[in-house]
């Protein structure tokens, strides 16, 4: 029995967040900005309208946001992820099949009958959203999860479709796919794309003809898995659990250089803050540790670069042991006298928790399980009240150099109890 997928896809979700509590935003030019408001990460339609690159950096744009009074702003995750999980919550409500892509993204499986109207369905769905969240979002239906790309794209794009376009059984799928550049294609990379064009495969309807033994000798089986999607045979199951990462990694650059090693350590501590906390929100532990400090690519004075790795003696999600091992680390790596710009660390060799096999003395260390149900409280904590609620010494300073440049940012809308809007009603006359 065939297949039929739906990709549920936010519009221009950073903009639409922000959007969300200033409404007099709607129909005017918006951008966000990346960490430290370096460059353009998200752009509303009106502001790719006016030519503004994606990735620009801010200074190179000035003229055009002077010009054309762009409303900027600094990135706010917190915001981003709550409304997020707000979408893919009424996602869950409508469909028991839901693979959460990315933060703006989610494939569903929608069932195969003849009778269903699936347009009219992914409208109400669509609709739905935008009554209990207020994020715009558009609808793609195919009988494959790269086709489901393409018709999102459709969707996205071609207004006359109200923001859902439904590719099965379209006799003119042929037609769609020789509008789409190639390198527009789910899963195709640059590299893939510069050896398609070598063969003159320019588009989708192109990779959807290509010889499949020259696809599988040279983009491997991925690529041929592609090809086979196009061709309507679905290869790319939905994953309703999320896979476990191989890594996870934290890493920033700073607001200002950083020179002392006391600011040094409390941006690590701040970064396996996070690292820990994604760890056990993912519920799985690392047994690697690799802590990486850096001046920056441009300084004019001395550059330096090195990183470390550790291996820890049992997996864990503890954060201070993960921040004893990363302080041993830093230890070893800074040097006095340069101008350090960025640090990150990265955890490795991911298992679930429990599968960590035991020692002769585990059973003679119980401030183990103390560590477990301190980490326990410490993120229903933050979860209930904000990140930075409860923080580990040294991380609590926002004046801190290292701490990110975010002149621009909004408020807390929905996850701190000072930011929440206030409304108010005009009394009668």
């Amino acid at each position: 029995m065939k297949k039929v997928f739906a990709l549920v896809d936010c519009n221009n979700f950073y903009c639409s967040c922000e959007r969300l509590f200033r409404p007099e935003l709607n129909g005017k030019p918006v951008v966000v900005l990346s960490n430290n408001d370096g460059c353009i990460v998200a752009r509303s339609n009106e502001a790719k309208a006016l030519d503004i690159p994606m990735g620009e950096p801010l200074f190179k744009v000035k003229h055009l946001i002077a010009r054309h009074n762009v409303h900027v702003f600094s990135s706010n995750y917190a915001l981003y992820g709550d409304l997020s999980h707000r979408v893919m919550d009424v996602l869950r409500q409508m469909e028991p099949d839901v693979e959460v892509y990315s933060i703006d993204e989610a494939f569903i499986s929608l069932p195969v009958t003849k009778e269903w109207d699936r347009v009219k369905y992914a409208a109400e769905l669509r609709e739905k959203i935008r009554k209990h969240v207020g994020m715009p979002v558009s609808i793609g239906i195919a009988t494959t999860k790269t086709l489901s790309k393409i018709a999102n794209r459709v969707a996205k794009k071609e207004a006359q479709f109200n923001g859902v376009f439904d590719l099965t059984g379209n006799n003119q799928i042929d037609q769609v796919l020789g509008k789409i550049e190639v390198n527009d294609v789910w899963g195709i990379g640059r590299r893939s794309t510069e050896k398609l064009n070598n063969r003159c495969i320019y588009t989708a309807l192109d990779l959807k003809r290509a010889d499949e033994t020259w696809i599988r000798k040279t983009l491997t089986v991925v690529g041929a898995r592609t090809v086979m999607e196009l061709n309507g045979i679905s290869c790319i199951s939905l994953e309703n659990a999320p896979s476990s990462p191989k890594s996870i990694i934290t890493s920033r650059s700073f607001g200002h250089p950083v020179t002392d090693l006391d600011d040094l350590r409390g941006a690590v501590i701040n970064y396996v803050s996070i690292a820990g906390e994604k760890l056990r929100k993912q519920g799985v532990e690392a047994d690697t540790l690799n802590l990486f400090i850096t001046t920056g690519p441009f300084d004019e004075q001395a550059r330096y670069s090195n990183n470390q790795t550790i291996t820890l003696h049992q997996p864990t999600s503890s954060t201070p042991e993960l921040i004893t091992a990363a302080l041993q680390c830093l230890k070893s790596l800074y040097k006095p006298g340069y101008r350090y710009r960025k640090a990150g660390i990265m955890l490795a060799g991911i298992v679930k928790q429990g599968w960590k096999q035991q020692d002769l003395f585990s059973l003679f260390r119980p401030a183990e399980k103390e560590d477990k149900q301190l980490m326990t409280a410490l993120d229903r904590i933050n979860s209930k009240w904000g990140r930075s609620t409860l923080q580990y010494g040294m991380t609590t300073a926002t004046d801190k150099p290292w701490a990110m440049q975010q002149r621009r940012k909004s408020p807390a809308y929905t996850t701190n109890w000072q930011e929440l809007p206030v409304a108010k009603a005009a009394g009668l006359s």
